[in-house]
């Protein structure tokens, strides 16, 4: 194929590239004469340090230098920072978790760094480590967030009483208490939202150098402005030009890669220090207790109804664990990130969210997929059932007497986000033809005779894309004849390639194999948004819309002056500069080349290259309806799923294929939230027991069905695109669908809730109970 059309199941370009081994990854990358790093972790949750000996280990062959919360202080290197400011209700400023990249003084988590060794070898390094003597007197840990911001509760931080770092609230607390005082019935619910392990495939991993006065980092993250920012304003207080931070091939990101982590400042520490290259690569239990994990919320919902059954106000409570420091936005994710979708798709009058942020001895907690969003929605659709099973009203009527209709549009929430466009009744009545849900009952009874409980489960989503309000792309024509496009987004894994080649090729008739994509290099960019939130097509999108027009309008005077004719009298179509009336025509390429060589020549000629900064003022609010089908053995508590369908409306699909590929991975990770992992910390001793792939579950093929995905194309209004975001809607959608699924095969043993994650043992333990009862 020469040339990409939109709206197409394209395969990913990048694809050859990383099947046949050819991606580059941050370890795959080495540096002349580089060194290893190693962080020593500590072993317990919270405890002082009485004093670290380092005296033998540096001693040791092959050791060039081990670094404490000291050295650290001496170099006057700064914090990992929160850049999340936050408003109590009071007015008051949120508290503050301060930390170096090394612990001083407390140690408040398993996996908290206490030292950094630097050595020849990855060898010589662990050996030092295992020689340094660190002297702890152990403190009491609190790991649990339904008991840590209670009184009494071990205290974890001076600053914090309570354990409470933020105490939020959005909404219209007048408004929605009228509501409820008005009722005819209220729905109350309380959920867990558990703590999930990011388990990205790629693990992270880091090279600084330090050249010239400057620093070079390669890191694998999900932006590489964000870090190098950080690094430089908040770590090092040098100007940022100092830094460049270049992001290779990532295997994965999912909101974890996004942070300033102390490893990335201590190798570029170490780097200074030493002259030479340092290099650290995280193991796999290392990334357990390193990396920041997602979700941990418990909420306390409260649903108003009327006596129609419509929907008044909603009222939620939700504590959410910030583990032991607050990572770089992790205050922003239960609070602005999350209570914004709290209307979901339906016509509340008035919403009041109340929002703890409560400190605990754990990994520290931030976005994952979805970022607050999939607890909302969690949430409302759990309520939603529950309020239907309460009142006797069928739950699909309950849902459609309070779908906002396609007539409202534009509307505006009480949460006050504006919808510019959605037709989601439309949705969930394709979603329940697709899934036979009236047949549904046979199905039921013919899994009975086979002894098995099958339930069926809905839950509407919706999502509200983020990040950054800006957006660059920019379009250099090379020497070799290739076009580079160099975006300020970072593909972790989503096809960014392919949709920016396809949408390129599509603007300036260029064959795709002659487009190149250059991202993560802070140097080739002065400015990048980066990815999250599902906001990279439609706002690096945006972007290339931009700078491609710019480059037709350029390209448009270049023709001008190549053929000797008027500007006015120049056309731009598939790809060639035409004089209108005429059968003169040069294709861009080619126009491109000559203009260059003119210049080369000393000649006065018009480039085609151009760069555009895209303003991004609107969010995107993808919607779909996930139907999922369970079967429980009721002698195991084993779950399969047989059917699963989605109905999804992201706008416009600029490449289907590679939507429905976000889709399954979404899905896929909610399923393996909902069924299968856990992330378990011993009360007393704050060890997390979950460490490994051998104690922490992850779906296997053989347990996720197969993902049936459909696409309704309601084009968003608010970027020329018409796209919606949909790389968290997978994830967004597949808890609440599954778990009404499982509360609706066992509830005829009486079985109303039950929390995730519904492991095998947890479901065979309510059916146990329920028998007694």
């Amino acid at each position: 194929m020469a040339k990409f059309g939109l709206s197409q199941s394209v395969r990913r370009v990048e694809d050859p590239r990383l099947l046949l081994g050819h991606g580059r990854y941050t370890a795959d990358i080495a540096a002349p004469g580089q060194a290893v790093g190693y962080v020593l972790r500590s072993p317990q949750a919270h405890a002082r340090i009485v004093s670290i000996d380092t005296t033998a280990a540096r001693a040791m062959p092959g050791v060039l230098a081990i670094y404490t919360s000291a050295d650290w202080d001496a170099q006057g290197l700064g914090e990992i920072p929160c850049a999340v400011p936050l408003k109590n209700r009071d007015g008051t400023p949120r508290s503050e978790t301060k930390r170096g990249a090394l612990a001083k003084d407390i140690v408040r988590h398993v996996g908290d760094p206490v030292a950094f060794i630097v050595a020849e070898t990855p060898e010589a390094a662990r050996d030092a480590a295992e020689a340094i003597e660190v002297d702890y007197d152990q403190l009491p840990a609190a790991t649990d967030l339904a008991t840590a911001h209670l009184p009494g509760a071990p205290q974890i931080w001076s600053t914090a009483p309570n354990n409470t770092c933020f105490d939020w609230e959005a909404g219209d607390r007048a408004a929605t208490d009228a509501a409820f005082a008005e009722a005819a019935h209220v729905t109350r619910l309380t959920v867990v939202n558990n703590r999930v392990v990011v388990a990205s495939m790629e693990g992270r991993a880091a090279l600084a150098e330090y050249k010239d006065d400057r620093f070079t980092l390669h890191v694998g993250t999900q932006g590489s402005w964000l870090v190098k920012n950080l690094l430089a304003n908040d770590v090092f207080k040098l100007p940022p030009d100092r830094f460049r931070v270049i992001t290779p091939d990532v295997g994965g990101g999912f909101g974890m890669k996004l942070y300033l982590y102390a490893e990335y400042a201590l190798c570029c520490m170490a780097a200074r220090d030493l002259g030479r290259a340092v290099r650290w690569t995280a193991d796999r239990t290392e990334s357990f207790l390193s990396d920041t994990h997602g979700r941990d919320n418990i909420t306390l919902g409260e649903l108003a109804l009327d006596k129609d059954g419509k929907f008044l106000a909603l009222r939620t409570k939700n504590y959410a664990n910030m583990g032991a420091y607050l990572s770089t936005f992790a205050p922003f994710i239960p609070t602005g990130a999350g209570t914004k979708v709290l209307a979901s798709v339906y016509g509340f009058k008035a919403i009041h969210a109340h929002v703890i942020g409560v400190l605990t001895n754990t990994v520290p907690v931030d976005a994952y997929r979805g970022a607050g969003r999939p607890e909302s929605n969690y949430l409302v659709e759990r309520m939603i059932d529950t309020a239907a099973r309460e009142l006797k009203i069928d739950r699909i009527d309950l849902r459609r007497r309070n779908i906002v209709p396609p007539t409202a549009m534009p509307f505006t929430t009480a949460m006050n986000q504006r919808y510019d466009s959605g037709e989601f009744l439309r949705v969930m009545e394709e979603a329940l033809q697709r899934i036979d849900w009236k047949g549904f009952p046979a199905r039921q009874a013919e899994a009975a005779r086979r002894g098995k409980k099958r339930g069926i489960g809905l839950a509407y989503y919706l999502e509200a894309t983020g990040g950054a309000p800006n957006e660059r792309a920019e379009v250099r024509f090379a020497d070799d004849g290739f076009v580079d496009v160099i975006v300020g987004t970072q593909s972790t894994g989503q096809g960014h390639e392919t949709a920016y080649t396809m949408l390129t090729s599509h603007e300036l008739g260029i064959p795709h194999e002659k487009i190149r994509i250059i991202q993560g290099d802070s140097d080739a960019s002065p400015s990048g948004g980066g990815t999250g939130g599902a906001r990279s097509l439609y706002s690096e999108g945006t972007a290339i819309m931009a700078t491609t027009a710019t480059v037709i309008e350029k390209g448009r005077q270049a023709a001008s002056e190549a053929m000797e004719a008027a500007v006015i009298d120049i056309e731009f179509s598939g790809g060639r500069f035409g004089v209108v009336g005429t059968d003169r025509t040069i294709d861009i390429l080619t126009l491109a080349a000559t203009q260059r060589k003119k210049v080369l020549a000393g000649q006065e000629a018009t480039l085609l290259d151009a760069a555009e900064v895209a303003e991004i003022p609107s969010h995107t609010f993808p919607n779909g309806c996930h139907v999922a089908e369970v079967e429980v053995d009721p002698d195991t508590g084993h779950i399969a799923i047989p059917r699963y369908i989605v109905v999804d409306d992201v706008g416009h699909a600029l490449n289907p294929l590679i939507v429905r590929g976000q889709v399954h991975g979404g899905v896929a990770q909610g399923i393996g939230q909902a069924f299968f992992e856990r992330t378990a910390y011993d009360p007393d001793s704050g060890q997390l027991l979950s460490a490994s792939f051998m104690d922490y579950a992850l779906p296997r093929a053989e347990d996720l069905p197969n993902i049936e995905v459909d696409l309704i194309e309601v084009p968003c209004e608010t970027n020329p695109l018409g796209v919606k975001g949909a790389g968290e809607a997978g994830a967004v959608g597949s808890p609440p669908a599954v778990i009404n699924a499982l509360v609706d095969a066992l509830a005829g043993d009486g079985i109303r809730s039950i929390d995730m994650p519904a492991t095998p043992e947890i479901v065979w333990k309510a059916l146990s109970d329920a028998k007694a009862a």
